[in-house]
């Protein structure tokens, strides 16, 4: 009988935070959706994947909605939504 030793690591982003915290003009890639049915499923056909790197362009005057540029494309969610959005920030416009 042989008998092997599998060693599975798996990788935790101390850094993420969901996507109603980053500022206007950063740059996050998405980690995780928690979203659930059709707004997964919009979300998802519209490039919010898990991978893919978003910037964060302006907030309404209120904070609520904030609109996102996703591959060319400007979307804007409410907080109940992009708070369940989770990513990394990987650059900004602030150089």
């Amino acid at each position: 009988m042989n008998i092997f030793k599998v060693q599975v690591t798996f990788m935790v982003s101390a850094n993420k935070k969901p996507l109603s915290e980053f500022k206007t003009g950063e740059f996050v890639q998405i980690e995780k959706i928690q979203l659930e049915g059709t707004m997964k499923r919009r979300l998802l056909d519209l490039g919010f994947i898990p991978g893919a790197t978003i910037k964060v362009l302006q907030r309404s005057p209120l904070g609520d909605p904030v609109a996102y540029q996703v591959s060319n494309t400007t979307i804007a969610l409410r907080k109940e939504e992009s708070s369940l959005i989770f990513g990394v920030l990987i650059g900004d416009d602030f150089r």
